[in-house]
């Protein structure tokens, strides 16, 4: 091997101006694009040198040129799901998801296409859809896992029982090699100098080792070079991961939608039962059967608060079954629930329903990032495999293995092909012994059922340590001498199969310590921050455009690693290490466009809550130091608004003059392309006669008059307390001023906000203890007191009763028996869900609520874009306005003129009047006609 494609330097100066002035895409050298790139979804982390994104072949071809002089190595990385540390490097790291993202052919009539490697899988589905195809393998990661990502690691998911892996699939391939040359590959050994001749030498070896089933995924796949299999070299560089080639454009063949399908699901009593009966559900020939285990269900209806209704058992494999109509597939489903041993079973016909019920498995990679005990389980031991025959057994030997190492983990996988995912809480940082212990015990284990390493993640540096214990020297020999035919300089990808790194080398949590605290944010359920960033394993959901869903908007307006919810927790991983300082640029343009959303909170499988590691970010960068302008102008606004509520038609007048208005923004940090919102003449407070509650009438109601109802919209806060009396309630307000903090929290200001919600507490807590119930109006106000008010004051026992008695007006009125929503049928309501609403509470009451006024109702999907003080800051306006662009502004054009539109959010009534020109109403005024 030569060493000098290993060695790692400073990039010199010289170096990265050539490789800058060499290709048309972009080169990033920073500390912050180096953290953000060190780690994928596996549990290491190797930070490059530099990072590139190509724009074409030329670009790949003058990297790498560039890097074989320089000394470096090249990674190929699509969108970093890899989960075995299969898309990092020391050198140069290629991201093809970027640029490279093409579907350069789609044939309907032969089922092919031809895609560059950043194609991303559900967008090939959606073209391909039109004509009835599909691509087979469908890994959960499909909706931002790249077709690159899956020819490196050949992937499979839940459809490959039926449609085969993604080597079954690869008709074609251009790649460049190790050494710069372009190749095609398809079924000509005779393409690379020396492959005849290898495979020759060594069939028998092949005929015997590898090949032995269809998940034998560890290792490089030379069965596909046998002439009784084809001899494709094409599908034997699927699952090379990226150590034998650069992938330019591939080949694919589609299959054809099936014309109907049922989901059957069968309860047993546990896995491993459930694996005894794969040979006879095998038998009307499946598109797909997935095992869960129950513990894994009570995860996902933790998180989501409700799951679909599943049969009887502590395990369950779910079927689709396929037909020529739905009677023929409904007859198939009949025919399995009479052969198989399951104590109950399901046939969903119902399309809605089944997504649902695989939803709860393709979260499970996130969902099983926990164990049942709260403890953070791990990827490493994700993706072993055996033979289907020997599936339960095999489950029952490895429940005892994870016993005896005093081991826990959430299990689910593609059972029908005997691969089986399993995070574990393996004692990576305090006991890497232990890790490399189990890691051992379990590879000799599944060696001893004719199994394999990996199944479909491939090896990269989690399993390829441990391919000794499963290849005979003869066979690591023959993989050494297959990747050097291909790349005899080890530039591509090193340590990675051949002449691997060790297994517990790179670990990202090895060295970490407990973060000390500086009074921010607790972190009841991680311990503190430290822990709580590494939440993020990175399987990159924050990258995928989810229908019905918010996460990550920032992303989704840039399509840059940089402002994914993964991309800014990599950087502070990187913080918490000490490889980065708190007040770093790196960290600043980390979490500049973090929009504070929220979503991540609640759609992030593993938890993430970045709005809040912002907020605790900010809190140590600034503390005891100056901050940007904006924090004392937005980041206080209340402060500001209740002077400048004194005098409205003055600082109104000044807001309207277009000069002055455009000074006063710039000065207070903000941009001056924005509008200032106009202040109401006269308060809700102070328009209100009396809030006290009359004697004997019990606690009634406590209206929380936020701040931004209060000064820009007092006519909502009048239609909620007339609605709420209405029926029979009476309603009163706090007797003095109080702020829920909102504005502190997102600027970092937490000081401050816990001033402000210890002020709330005192201010509610009467109300509160003597049963009262507290409605909110503006969704951010109301869902920082259900969520943030606990977790800045833990030792006040007071607030987690404060925080349970806040309502949302929906929520309020759906516990009022006998109250019926007025009929507004005829008419049609454009409605959008605030983001914190969407996070903390949901957005469930009030969709039962609308629909029960027969209303036709168009939910928006995704931010606004304002998001408070977000859209607001200079150097803000165009994420800003990109974000609304992806829902709440086509939605406002499509939408008939006489909808009505429907925003209990200031901020996202405010965007919408600024750049669609459109007037928002509350669900109060919605429900009073107003």
């Amino acid at each position: 091997m030569n060493r000098r494609a290993l060695r790692v330097g400073d990039v010199s100066e010289a170096w990265e101006r050539a490789l800058r002035g060499s290709i048309t895409g972009e080169v990033d050298t920073g500390p912050r694009r180096r953290a953000e790139y060190a780690s994928d979804a596996s549990n290491y982390r190797v930070p490059p040198r530099a990072v590139v994104f190509p724009r074409d072949a030329a670009d790949v071809a003058a990297a790498l040129d560039i890097a074989r002089a320089e000394g470096l190595s090249v990674t190929a990385r699509g969108a970093g799901t890899s989960v075995a540390g299969n898309a990092i490097g020391p050198g140069l790291v290629l991201d093809f998801s970027r640029h490279l993202t093409a579907i350069l052919d789609l044939d309907p009539d032969r089922r092919t296409a031809r895609v560059q490697p950043g194609v991303v899988l559900a967008a090939l589905q959606r073209e391909a859809g039109a004509y009835g195809l599909r691509f087979g393998p469908d890994p959960s990661t499909q909706n931002r896992c790249t077709l690159g990502g899956m020819i490196g690691n050949n992937a499979c998911g839940p459809h490959a029982v039926a449609w085969g892996r993604t080597s079954d699939t690869v008709r074609e391939l251009r790649i460049l090699d190790g050494r710069g040359v372009e190749r095609t590959l398809a079924a000509d050994p005779g393409v690379l100098a020396g492959l005849p001749e290898f495979t020759r030498e060594q069939l028998a070896l092949i005929r015997t080792e590898l090949g032995r089933f269809e998940r034998q995924a560890s290792g490089y796949a030379l069965e596909h070079l046998l002439p009784e299999r084809g001899s494709s070299v094409a599908k034997a560089f699927v699952g090379t991961e990226g150590t034998c080639g650069l992938l330019l454009d591939a080949t694919v063949d589609l299959v054809p939608v099936p014309a109907a399908t049922v989901l059957v699901v069968l309860g047993y009593p546990d896995m491993p039962t459930a694996a005894d009966d794969i040979a006879a559900v095998m038998t009307v020939r499946p598109i797909a059967v997935e095992g869960m285990d129950a513990r894994l269900v009570d995860v996902v209806r933790a998180h989501r608060g409700a799951v679909p209704d599943l049969p009887r058992g502590g395990g369950w494999l779910l079927i689709e079954i396929d037909g020529d109509t739905a009677e023929h597939a409904r007859e198939k489903a009949e025919t399995l629930r009479a052969s198989v041993g399951a104590v109950d079973s399901r046939v969903v016909t119902d399309p809605a329903e089944a997504r649902a019920l695989w939803g709860i498995r393709a979260d499970g990679a996130g969902l099983a990032g926990r164990t049942p005990d709260g403890h953070p389980a791990w990827p490493g031991w994700e993706d072993a495999a055996v033979p289907p025959e020997r599936l339960g057994n095999y489950l029952r030997e490895f429940e005892a293995l994870t016993r005896e190492h005093n081991l826990d983990g959430l299990l689910y996988g593609h059972f029908g092909d005997g691969c089986i995912h399993v995070r574990l809480d393996l004692p990576i940082a305090d006991a890497p012994q232990r890790f490399r212990s189990f890691l051992e015990d379990a590879a000799r284990q599944v060696v001893r059922f004719g199994g394999s390493l990996s199944g479909e993640h491939g090896d990269g540096r989690a399993r390829s340590d441990l391919l000794r214990l499963m290849y005979s020297p003869a066979a690591l020999a023959a993989f050494a001498e297959f990747k050097a035919l291909f790349d005899p300089d080890g530039v591509l990808n090193p340590g990675v199969l051949v002449h691997p790194r060790p297994l517990d080398a790179d670990l990202r949590l090895s060295g970490l310590r407990p973060l000390p605290t500086t009074g921010g944010f607790t972190f009841p359920a991680d311990g503190d921050l430290a822990t709580a960033v590494h939440r993020c394993v990175g399987i990159g959901k924050c990258r995928a455009d989810t229908p019905g869903g918010v996460m990550c908007p920032s992303y989704l307006a840039t399509a840059d690693e940089k402002d994914s919810t993964r991309g800014r927790a990599r950087v502070l991983q990187d913080v918490v290490r000490g490889e980065l300082d708190w007040r770093s640029a790196a960290v600043a343009e980390s979490l500049d466009l973090c929009l504070s959303c929220k979503a991540c909170h609640s759609e992030c499988p593993a938890g993430v809550d970045m709005a809040t590691y912002k907020s605790e970010t900010l809190y140590r960068r600034y503390r005891h130091r100056p901050r940007p302008i904006d924090h004392y102008t937005l980041g206080q606004l209340p402060r500001w608004l209740g002077a400048a509520g004194r005098l409205p038609r003055l600082v109104n007048r000044i807001g309207a003059t277009a000069p002055l208005r455009r000074i006063g923004l710039r000065t207070a940090g903000m941009d001056a392309r924005r509008a200032v919102p106009t202040l109401a003449a006269r308060s809700f407070r102070r328009s209100r006669r009396s809030s006290t509650v009359p004697a004997g009438a019990g606690p009634g109601v406590l209206l929380w008059l936020d701040t931004f109802t209060d000064a820009f919209d007092p006519e909502i806060a009048a239609a909620t307390v007339e609605l709420i009396e209405s029926l029979g309630h009476h309603v009163h307000i706090p007797d003095r001023r109080v702020c829920c903090g909102l504005t502190w929290i997102s600027t970092g200001q937490l000081d401050g906000a816990r001033k402000r919600l210890r002020a709330t507490v005192d201010a509610l807590d009467a109300h509160v203890r003597s049963g009262g119930v507290v409605v909110g109006m503006e969704p951010s106000c109301t869902a920082t007191l259900r969520d943030d008010l606990p977790r800045l004051l833990p030792d006040d026992p007071r607030a987690a009763a404060v925080a349970a008695a806040v309502h949302t007006l929906a929520e309020f009125l759906e516990t009022q028996p006998g109250w019926r929503p007025p009929d507004r049928s005829g008419q049609t309501v454009l409605v959008q869900p605030h983001c914190h609403q969407h996070a903390v509470f949901g957005f469930a009451a009030d969709r039962r609520v609308l629909r029960r006024t027969g209303a036709e109702l168009i939910e928006v999907t995704g931010c606004c874009g304002l998001a408070g003080n977000f859209g607001m800051q200079r150097g803000h306006y165009e994420v800003s306005v990109a974000v609304a662009e992806r829902g709440l502004l086509p939605a406002l054009r499509a939408a008939p003129a006489e909808a009505i539109v429907l925003a209990d959010g200031f901020s996202c009534r405010t965007q919408a009047a600024q750049l669609a020109g459109r007037s928002s109403r509350h669900l109060a005024q919605f429900l009073l006609d107003r």
